[in-house]
């Protein structure tokens, strides 16, 4: 079997490191048994980057991995999920200079594959929100209560109701501050006091360095997708996704349970934050037309996103799958308890995502990274030689 390294990069929400916190985990297990499948040896590596520091300081993160743990002269694939996309973008440049011990080079020489899913490419109008101070404040209670999510199988009825009501009220943040900051210790307080350490430290990391999120604005990443070349002679894909747009009708999708209806309504605002995007989107070459057109039926607008970032800021390279789902469902965070480990949802979209569509995503990605000449101009809107 061939041996090849594949490095899992997290975006912003990138709490992969806290012991049993799975921010890859269904993603994991799947690309483990595909490669097995397709007869390769994988070596796994979940990138423990810093979750909202800088590009660079996160690329370093990701050289650093590479360069300790996937020594040898075997193959290197990259997958990065949101802003863990622009991380391996960043490393790929050619005659980039990063600071730290190890050179760039003898790595990026290595990878033959980049898959970025649910990128911000041209950036997100929802990191200009996030980039504030009371933003800031409550994408840690996000983070905290996807963490609880995830480790207790149900975000907390009063963080939700509270998230919700802040984001319906963009423009009256000033008195949830202290609901805010009641709302996280409560949360907090809901885990073992080993976890809790290990929650504060993450979090003491996101309040140290937050230049992630300024960065990630429209007008930041306008410079960056200029300047920022592909590698030559290394195909790069992408996964391109696309919630359920929010309507009148949707109010009554969740049905009778009211923590879905307040996941409902959190989606609602992070979708209207989203969508009001002035980045300058890519002009779409013939194949990614066909490729959008036949996943969603009508070609996404400007204003079409995933509640965290805009569809048409997602294209980079081959377009390998467009789906319908949220940011975090097409990496496993979707509902569903009939599996183990069980699949934990944290917002409600009405999207339809489920385990076959989550299937479909990540086979169509283990198919091109395993593929002997990956397909190039298939759906390539957005890259360049």
């Amino acid at each position: 079997m061939k041996r090849v390294h594949v490095a899992l990069v997290p975006g912003f929400f990138g709490f992969a490191n806290l012991g049993d916190l799975a921010y890859f985990g269904h993603v994991h297990a799947f690309l483990q048994d595909a490669y097995r499948a397709r007869g390769f040896e994988p070596v796994l590596h979940i990138v423990k980057t810093h979750p909202t520091a800088s590009i660079v300081r996160r690329a370093v993160r990701l050289l650093d991995t590479l360069a300790t743990d996937a020594a040898g002269d075997a193959p290197i694939h990259l997958v990065g999920h949101s802003s863990g996309g622009l991380d391996c973008r960043l490393l790929l440049v050619p005659g980039v200079e990063l600071p730290g011990p190890h050179p760039v080079e003898p790595v990026a020489a290595r990878v033959t594959r980049v898959v970025t899913v649910a990128t911000p490419h041209r950036g997100t109008p929802l990191a200009e929100f996030f980039a504030t101070r009371l933003g800031g404040a409550l994408l840690e209670i996000l983070s905290l209560a996807t963490m609880h999510g995830l480790r207790l199988g149900q975000v907390p009825l009063k963080v939700v109701l509270a998230a919700g009501a802040a984001y319906a009220k963009l423009d009256d943040l000033g008195p949830n501050s202290a609901l805010l900051d009641q709302l996280f210790r409560d949360l907090l307080a809901d885990f073992t006091p080993a976890r809790r350490e290990a929650i504060t430290q993450f979090l003491n990391d996101v309040r140290s360095d937050r230049a992630l999120l300024t960065q990630l604005t429209p007008d930041a990443m306008e410079p960056f997708e200029a300047t920022t070349r592909d590698r030559p002679g290394v195909p790069y894909a992408a996964v391109v996704t696309r919630a359920l747009p929010p309507t009148l009708a949707s109010w009554t999708m969740p049905g009778l349970d009211p923590s879905a209806h307040v996941l409902h309504l959190l989606y609602r605002a992070l979708h209207a934050a989203t969508r009001d995007s002035h980045a300058r989107l890519p002009a779409l070459d013939p194949a990614a037309v066909l490729r959008l057109r036949t996943a969603y039926d009508t070609l996404p607008d400007p204003t079409d996103n995933d509640g965290v970032v805009p569809t048409l800021s997602q294209l980079h390279g081959e377009i390998i799958c467009a789906t319908a789902g949220d940011h975090l469902d097409v990496i496993g965070h979707f509902g569903d308890h009939s599996v183990v480990p069980p699949h934990f949802d944290w917002l409600v979209t009405g999207s339809g995502f489920d385990r076959a569509r989550f299937d479909g995503v990540w086979t169509a990605v283990a198919d091109w990274l395993t593929a002997a000449r990956p397909a190039s101009g298939a759906g390539s809107a957005g890259s360049r030689p």
